[in-house]
């Protein structure tokens, strides 16, 4: 059992499974030399646990106490299933911990059906938190924004996972956001030491757990938890 702190855990994660090296033309359009592709750890088992641990410690201590917590798809999407879910744990466990709802902001309004750009939780007046899982220029975090005001909510946070500090989208976000606070998780240079060191340290060894591939006992567990078979 890993005993560190979930913010930590969550780190080792993210510079293990999302980040990578090399030369990238980001949705900007904007070149980098390196990646992070967050969905590699929000959509990870024990990823998706540690990021809504992560981000309900991160609303806590700042005071947010939001009806709910959304985002636009797609990068917002695992994020805002896994603080919903665990925030209905914690509120099982103890009452005082009120459960924290979901909705999905849409990239355009649907032409059918019900014609929603706000998908899940819709209360009109409710405080919500808009979350994110990389911020670049911010322009998927301030479409959030200004859709979830549009339909009435009141914004209490914002926050992303992975800031990517040399593209100066926080400026930007933070003049959408206010009088809300913006957040980051991690600042990409964090992950970036955090996976260089991974990488330098070599191997690491794997004395419990399963291969992810086909459930032998594991091998090794860097990048991943693979038996021998599968360590290649």
């Amino acid at each position: 059992m890993d005993c560190r702190p979930p913010r930590e855990q969550l780190l080792d994660l993210i510079a293990r499974n999302s980040f990578r090296l090399g030369e990238f033309t980001l949705s900007s359009g904007i070149k980098s030399d390196y990646y992070v592709d967050c969905r590699t750890t929000t959509l990870h088992a024990q990823g998706a646990n540690l990021t809504g641990r992560v981000f309900l410690d991160l609303f806590r201590k700042h005071g947010w106490q939001p009806d709910a917590v959304g985002g636009l798809t797609m990068g917002a999407d695992p994020i805002v299933v896994a603080i919903a879910l665990l925030s209905a744990q914690d509120h099982d466990k103890d009452v005082a911990h009120r459960p924290i709802h979901g909705f999905l902001v849409r990239k355009a309004e649907k032409t059918h059906g019900m014609g929603r750009r706000i998908e899940g939780f819709q209360e009109k007046g409710a405080k919500v938190v808009i979350v994110d899982d990389a911020c670049t220029t911010g322009s998927s975090t301030i479409q959030a924004i200004e859709a979830a005001r549009e339909f009435g909510f009141v914004i209490a946070g914002v926050a992303c996972l992975v800031e990517r500090e040399e593209a100066g989208g926080r400026a930007a976000v933070e003049k959408a956001a206010a009088p809300a606070e913006f957040f980051s998780v991690f600042k990409s240079s964090e992950v970036r030491t955090a996976h260089v060191k991974l990488k330098e340290a070599g191997p690491v060894f794997a004395y419990s757990g399963v291969c992810e591939v086909c459930g032998r006992p594991a091998a090794s567990n860097s990048p991943r938890l693979r038996c021998a078979v599968h360590r290649a």
